[in-house]
């Protein structure tokens, strides 16, 4: 492993429908990231704020594709989507935690959509 906290990634490839983004590390694991996950959990300050409270909902991204991907010096990823969105850095260590906690996030995405009468269709 080349980082202290986390595997290195082997892989990062873009499904052909552009839906998918999955992401192999050195240590033997693979996730599979979907678009639309990565576009509500975007490490951008539009979405997760400069501290925990100022994080926002993102609603309405269930179609989203990635427009493209963008390698970023030897520590992350930049994400284009083809809703133009395309702030934040998703860093290996970034992209190697929420594919650990992808089910939990997908969970409480789903209940701060209810709870805020939100949804995931555009």
């Amino acid at each position: 492993m080349t980082t202290e906290d986390h595997p290195w990634p082997t892989e990062i490839r873009l499904s052909k429908d552009r839906r998918t983004l999955t992401v192999g590390f050195d240590s033997g694991e693979t996730f599979a990231l979907p678009a639309e996950f990565l576009r509500i959990a975007s490490p951008s300050a539009e979405v997760q704020g400069h501290s925990p409270d100022q994080r926002k909902t993102v609603p309405g991204k269930r179609n989203v594709e990635i427009l493209s991907l963008e390698q970023v010096g030897n520590y992350a990823v930049k994400i284009t989507f083809d809703d133009l969105h395309d702030t934040g850095l998703y860093t290996y260590d970034y992209l190697w935690d929420v594919g650990h906690r992808q089910d939990a996030l997908w969970q409480r995405y789903l209940g701060e959509l209810e709870a805020q009468g939100l949804s995931r269709e555009p």
